[in-house]
């Protein structure tokens, strides 16, 4: 493998533009929301559609191109992918029904911070496996300035006096922890990055291979998740540190993947695929407009003006029906990703397919 392979997952110019861009648009739409004064308060509705709608309930939908829109992905691990579903509802059922919303929002909004948290640190696995980085010191490093770039963030987040933002609903976390706590996590942070940027130079005085792509990751998730969550005290701008640095480059995973997966083969997946990513996309951002217009007309009812009015309202019991129904996207996403990028035996056609080694 060239070093230039070693250096980028997806390549330079793409691993620079879904890790590095989407972290300098969230950072841009920092400065632009502080320059219109709207980042002091809820995300302004457009501002909601292009970043919650369009980036992260689409990436959601996304995971469908690596699952259930290959038949014989399907067939091949039939008892997850039936299975996930059933699971994840009759969970959420159970949790509403016992606990009332509160319980079920406390738990989904923790299955999504551990969803996040994973992601961040799977890139950097995979930067590793790409780079050919077998080191325990170097693991144990990485695996510190990764995990703590955004669990440090969500712990001050738990010390910290209540914040005008929340994950999915005002109460959803489990807050109250002391405030030395949160201070703590913050200087255990500053630790792990202090560790990964003096073993990075002392790598680029060795003369070694650069690792710019996973230095990328690490970088953006410690400044997104900062400013994000401690830097700033704002709903606009956790949503876009948040939601961007997330989505898209999970949607460029899937493309990836996608792409060669369906270079052949007649299965409807592989006749959208055929058009290039705008096809793939847009199709991803139908289906979260008609996700979100069932959340709105059902549930929220706070964007009329995307989704209309239809005037319903749910009692109790259909709330327990309906809302882990409508969570099932998120939690199914959540659940299976812990399963189908694990590079391995389980996933024998994975690497080729994400091209990890070449």
């Amino acid at each position: 493998m060239s070093a230039p392979s070693r250096v980028w997952l997806f390549g330079r110019n793409t691993d620079l533009a879904v890790f590095g861009g989407s972290a300098l648009a969230a950072l841009l739409l920092v400065v632009i929301g502080r320059a219109l004064g709207i980042a002091h308060g809820d995300t302004p509705p457009a501002f909601w559609l292009l970043t919650v709608l369009c980036v992260d309930v689409a990436h959601v939908w996304s995971t469908a191109y690596r699952t259930y829109a290959d038949p014989a992905e399907v067939r091949r691990r039939p008892m997850l992918y039936l299975g996930a579903p059933l699971l994840v509802y009759a969970l959420g059922v159970l949790l509403h029904a016992s606990g009332g919303p509160a319980r079920f929002w406390r738990v989904l909004a923790y299955a999504a911070v551990f969803h996040f948290v994973r992601q961040q640190y799977g890139w950097v696995a995979l930067y590793r496996r790409r780079g050919g980085e077998s080191g325990a010191l170097g693991k144990w490093i990485d695996t510190a300035a990764i995990y703590l770039s955004s669990i440090a963030p969500l712990i001050w987040w738990h010390a910290a006096p209540p914040r005008q933002f929340h994950w999915f609903l005002d109460g959803d976390f489990a807050l109250g922890l002391p405030a030395w706590v949160g201070t703590l996590a913050l200087g255990l942070e500053a630790v792990a990055l202090a560790a990964y940027m003096i073993r990075a130079i002392a790598q680029a005085v060795r003369g070694d291979v650069i690792p710019w792509g996973k230095h990328l990751v690490v970088s953006t998730t410690a400044l997104c998740w900062y400013f994000g969550i401690v830097a700033f005290d704002s709903d606009y701008i956790f949503t876009v540190t948040n939601v961007l640095i997330h989505g898209i480059p999970y949607v460029a995973l899937t493309w990836r993947y996608g792409a060669r997966r369906f270079a052949t083969g007649r299965e409807l997946a592989a006749r959208l695929f055929a058009f290039g990513w705008p096809a793939v996309y847009l199709a991803l951002v139908v289906v979260a407009f008609a996700e979100e217009g069932l959340w709105d007309n059902l549930v929220w009812h706070d964007h009329a003006q995307f989704f209309g009015d239809a005037g319903l309202e749910l009692g109790p019991l259909a709330l327990a029906l309906a809302v882990p129904l409508l969570a099932l996207p998120q939690g199914v996403h959540y659940l299976l990703d812990g399963f189908i990028w694990r590079v391995g035996p389980k996933n024998p056609q994975l690497a080729e397919r994400l091209a990890l080694g070449e």
